[in-house]
């Protein structure tokens, strides 16, 4: 996710972070070229949610341009040993058109399908069952 100045239609960098109340979190992001400022606050709700993904925002974190913050989240759920079923090449190749954010969540949803339905394998015809089952 970015944030892109109206004006200019930059990315806007990430200036600072701060916790003004318990629980809450708030970041301040200004266009590198025309210096407008937004500032975005989180509830509790929220920030627990991001920081049980292991999401770090602040000063130390990578704030690569371009850099997704959750790319590390992704990574590591990508490193997870799946749950020992096997895909078709073909239904590996349709994994790949979800968004990467997304993917491994999805991956695990279609595999737990899989499985509790009695499938030893996911293939294409898993993969429209599981998508009519979740409404996608």
């Amino acid at each position: 996710m970015k944030f892109l100045c109206v004006q200019c239609d930059e990315a806007m960098k990430l200036q600072a972070t701060e916790t003004p109340q318990s629980g809450t979190l708030s970041a301040v992001f200004q266009c590198p070229i025309c210096s407008s400022q937004i500032a975005m606050l989180t509830n509790p709700s929220e920030t627990q949610m991001v920081q049980s993904l292991g999401v770090k925002i602040g000063p130390a974190a990578d704030n690569t341009p371009g850099k997704c913050p959750f790319s590390d989240v992704v990574a590591q759920m990508e490193a997870t040993p799946s749950e020992g079923i096997a895909w078709t090449p073909e239904a590996l190749a349709r994994l790949e058109n979800i968004p990467d954010f997304v993917r491994p969540m999805a991956k695990q949803g279609v595999e737990h399908f899989a499985q509790t339905n009695g499938h030893g394998v996911v293939d294409e015809s898993v993969l429209e069952q599981a998508r009519g089952k979740f409404g996608m």
